[in-house]
């Protein structure tokens, strides 16, 4: 969720430079199973950061981006020989015959109520071929990370008009059971003020994203804990789930 005064647009604007894709370890975890695929459609896919990439690598299958922004997919159709569309997860029901579906950038956690992740689900399952997988990540709730989203954390970036900006997280107290709700405040010398977006995320640990995923009517082949395939721990950061459609 974008808060009024922060412009939609200008989120997108900002949002390559403070997430560009060099250094991106999660997109290259991605970008093998997009190549490997024959039609792949990325869910929640912002600027199409992912779907670029596997365009450049000589992808030459169905690429389909679909994002609840408009904001972002006006960056994203910089290029047009991927299909952009606006809409939410569950919307995915609209689309058949993908070989993947993937998730990045923990997109899934905005999926606060538990009807949100049981239609998006079920949606992305309808989506899928037979055989079909789903990838995705959340953060592991073990792993706080939440705690560590503080401003003396902040991340300083040069956006696309040369100018610095800082991006600060303040996470509201206390948390409530496994939602998480935080603001990011972006201020800039180039700026007259501060602009401030909301969010609200929830960190759903393994044995009741498994639930989930079961209802749903996947069955899950890999778990890893981080983005060189490390085994899921306790400790690990990430909860990293390929799931298949049977």
């Amino acid at each position: 969720m974008v808060d009024r005064q922060f412009s939609e647009s200008h989120l997108a604007a900002l949002y390559d430079p403070l997430h560009g894709r060099e250094g991106r370890d999660d997109l290259a975890f991605y970008l093998p199973l997009v190549m490997s695929a024959g039609n792949v459609l990325d869910v929640g896919c912002g600027t199409g950061a992912l779907l670029h990439w596997a365009r450049e690598q000589g992808h030459t299958g169905r690429l389909v981006g679909l994002d609840p922004a408009e904001g972002m997919l006006r960056v994203a159709r910089r290029r047009s020989d991927i299909e952009w569309v606006l809409g939410d997860a569950a919307s995915a029901e609209r689309y058949r015959d993908f070989d993947l579906v993937v998730m990045t950038g923990h997109a899934f956690q905005v999926f606060v109520e538990d009807r949100e992740i049981r239609a998006s689900l079920a949606a992305i399952h309808s989506a899928l071929v037979g055989g079909g997988a789903f990838a995705f990540e959340t953060r592991n709730p073990l792993a706080r990370a939440w705690e560590r989203w503080i401003p003396e954390h902040g991340t300083e970036f040069v956006d696309a008009t040369g100018a610095v900006v800082r991006s600060e997280h303040q996470v509201e107290a206390p948390v409530a059971a496994d939602v998480v709700r935080f603001t990011t405040t972006y201020t800039s010398d180039r700026w007259s003020r501060p602009e401030i977006s909301s969010s609200t995320l929830r960190f759903l640990d393994r044995e009741a994203l498994s639930a989930f995923l079961t209802e749903a009517g996947f069955t899950i082949d890999e778990q890893f804990g981080d983005w060189d395939r490390s085994p899921l721990t306790p400790a690990s950061p990430e909860i990293i789930t390929i799931a298949r459609r049977p």
